[in-house]
């Protein structure tokens, strides 16, 4: 079985937002394993793969830790600009430049990774559509059941390694 890292970010403080540590909650129990109550805690380390890892953004000091993975799946939110509700697309290394000095993505954590490490796992990212970002620690109704939605789906991805 290959090494897997589950890397949700955003901010479970602003509703929407933080979809990503309520989907790994729910990926968790779905394996039988303890989750946590809050996003304040860390997901309790297991033998098994995979290993959960939460951040309220990414930032270029993932790229040591992703270099150690085979596969790796990053969990966002999105608002809309991409056509689905639901998505799972493969990520590829690729410098991205951005606007905004706290936004990096995926693809350029990768290629972070495959630069300074020389190697970069497969990647796949699974952004749920958020509606509301209001400052609250639960999800919307809608938002609610797309991540069930994706929860299932990146199961489904973690069992077909087995």
């Amino acid at each position: 079985m290959n090494k897997t890292l589950i890397l949700g970010y955003g901010n479970p403080d602003r509703e929407d937002d933080g979809v990503s540590w309520h989907i790994m909650t729910s990926i968790c129990e779905k394996l039988g394993r303890k989750a946590p109550q809050t996003y304040q805690e860390e997901f309790p380390p297991s033998e098994a793969s995979p290993d959960f890892l939460f951040a309220l953004q990414l930032t270029p000091e993932l790229a040591e830790t992703i270099a150690i993975y085979d596969r790796v799946c990053f969990i966002d939110a999105h608002t809309g600009s991409v056509p689905n509700d639901v998505n799972f697309t493969r990520v590829d290394p690729e410098f991205q430049s951005s606007p905004f000095t706290h936004h990096m993505t995926p693809s350029t954590c990768l290629v972070l990774a495959e630069t300074l490490y020389g190697t970069a796992p497969e990647a796949m990212l699974a952004s749920v559509r958020g509606y509301q970002f209001e400052f609250k620690h639960t999800l919307s109704d809608r938002t609610t059941t797309h991540a069930q939605e994706a929860a299932d789906i990146i199961f489904k991805w973690l069992k077909s390694e087995d």
